[in-house]
């Protein structure tokens, strides 16, 4: 029987981009990026959006993609792998194509997470998301049938050394 690593689904703005740190402050080992995704529409600003990555989550991601396979699992969908991850030294990944963003979701859950079980089916999988809650981790442990492990990353942080290495020993 063939192994198959646990999935590792990687959301953008909280984890790489912590978008609600202090805007006049950039985080310590981030760079500052202007971005015209899609979704990104003159009438929200006639600026770009502000993007902050650490070049250093790249090489810890490709790190993890020995225990995992990386999955983006972002609003940013496919458009994260012409943003993102070339800034990050990511190859292209796969993603989550949501059916619905920004939908009702089941029993007080992120919208998200419905469709991060969907995507998942029966594998184990990691995922990292500033809008997890412990519903969420409930609502997985009750319809998921693999483990999972779902880390609410601070979007006023991002992710740290603590989080790489709790990714690293949960693939063990």
């Amino acid at each position: 029987m063939k192994h198959t690593k646990p999935l590792l689904l990687i959301d953008v703005d909280g984890p790489l981009n912590p978008y609600a740190a202090q805007a006049e402050r950039r985080p310590e080992g981030y760079t500052t990026h202007r971005m015209r995704p899609t979704g990104w529409t003159p009438a929200e600003s006639p600026r770009p959006l502000r993007v902050w990555l650490n070049h250093d989550h790249g090489a810890e991601l490709l790190a993890l993609a020995d225990a995992y396979e990386l999955v983006w699992a972002t609003t940013w969908k496919d458009e994260a792998n012409d943003w993102i991850g070339p800034h990050l030294g990511l190859p292209r990944l796969p993603f989550i194509d949501w059916p619905q963003m920004h939908g009702r979701a089941p029993r007080g859950t992120f919208w998200k997470t419905q469709y991060v079980l969907e995507y998942a089916g029966t594998r184990e999988f990691a995922w990292i998301d500033d809008d997890i809650t412990e519903m969420d981790r409930e609502y997985a442990e009750q319809r998921h049938p693999a483990r999972a492990l779902l880390m609410r990353i601070d979007e006023r942080i991002g992710l740290t050394r603590p989080d790489f290495d709790a990714l690293a020993h949960w693939a063990r």
